[in-house]
């Protein structure tokens, strides 16, 4: 349900309507900061049906001139209610997503779909894929993908989950990554943005399809940033040992951090704990779903750095910490961060550092 509520809500132009208890509003909206609604039923609803209710919201939010989008959570779904009845002679998005139904990603590509994303082949520029308000760093890859585009003369096309909602329908014929987690736009994949080896490859493969795309800039500005990271790297292994380190987030990310440790800080990755399917890869790596099995690998593995999210941090607040999964919890997050990209690399060598060194000083 939030994946579907994330992959919607990027969108301007349409409003999402949370069809479900409120417990089931205020999760998505805690994770999103997004503009959200809900029907909020309650158990007369529950007993009578939620018919009249979900109209009455409707009927508010006709209003704003917005197409709207009804994601089913799981008290309808399991009511087993026909939700398309009550809105037959709506013009209305719906996506029949329960939690039990699927995972974030599932719901995600789902609500994608529902919005049929198609080429226009008349339309030039690259698509920018994994874009989803679910990511922290969602926004600030954006930005960092058109940035690096711009810096090769490639205009950039359809943003999936962001950008204005009829563009879907008009992407390009080509499309780049952000996080491989959150993919299933239109186009013809070109590779991904994480790290500067599959940046600069994805970059090479663009030149390849858009004769009148210039890379050189980009492939100039990785060779000098990859040079600062290699000294500051080295200055760290000077006066401190190489971290041990536990990883728990989505695969896409989880995969570029761990290469990303090992190739610049000589990393030993104890353990990579995915959210959704295992990655592959060269690191003990397994499917972890539950509180209890962080808890049991980070006391059993010992990490002095520990990648993942706020619930990773409560479990043993003894080695470093860096988030790059939600939710972050008690810090203040305004300026729009990368991960994909140039800036999205620079940044997360920047806080590794910054945070190992704070724990060994």
């Amino acid at each position: 349900m939030t994946g579907a509520a994330a992959c919607l809500a990027g969108f301007e132009g349409i409003t999402v309507v949370i069809h479900g208890s409120s417990g089931c509003y205020y999760y998505p909206a805690t994770l999103l900061h997004a503009p959200l609604h809900g029907t909020f039923i309650m158990e007369n609803e529950v007993i009578f049906g939620s018919e009249q209710r979900l109209n009455e919201v409707l009927d508010e939010l006709v209003q704003t001139g917005n197409k709207i989008a009804v994601v089913m959570t799981c008290v309808p779904a399991i009511l087993g209610e026909d939700i398309r009845s009550m809105l037959d002679g709506r013009d209305v998005i719906l996506v029949d997503s329960p939690g039990f139904s699927g995972d974030v990603e599932e719901g995600y590509n789902k609500a994608l779909l529902v919005l049929e994303p198609s080429v226009d082949p008349d339309r030039e520029g690259i698509n920018i894929d994994g874009a989803c308000l679910l990511d922290p760093f969602s926004c600030g890859n954006v930005r960092e993908i058109i940035r690096l585009l711009g810096n090769a003369s490639v205009p950039a096309g359809t943003v999936f989950s962001l950008g204005q909602a009829e563009s879907v329908r008009h992407a390009t014929p080509f499309t780049v990554g952000t996080n491989r987690d959150f993919c299933g736009g239109a186009g013809e994949y070109l590779g991904g943005t994480l790290g500067f080896d599959e940046t600069g490859a994805t970059f090479s493969r663009i030149s390849s399809v858009y004769p009148d795309a210039d890379p050189g800039p980009v492939f100039t500005e990785i060779e000098r940033e990859e040079e600062r990271i290699v000294r500051a790297c080295d200055k760290f292994l000077r006066r401190f040992d190489p971290p041990h380190t536990a990883i728990f987030s989505g695969c896409s990310y989880a995969a570029f951090a761990a290469d990303t440790l090992t190739k610049y800080l000589d990393a030993d990755i104890l353990y990579v704990g995915t959210r959704n399917k295992p990655c592959s890869g060269p690191y003990p790596v397994a499917h972890v779903q539950g509180l209890s099995e962080v808890r049991q690998c980070i006391r059993q593995h010992n990490p002095d750095l520990v990648i993942g999210s706020s619930f990773e941090r409560a479990v043993d607040s003894r080695p470093a910490f860096v988030g790059i999964t939600p939710p972050l919890r008690g810090v203040v997050r305004l300026a729009p961060h990368a991960l994909a990209g140039i800036t999205g690399t620079l940044s997360f060598i920047e806080e590794v550092l910054n945070a190992c060194m704070d724990k060994k000083t």
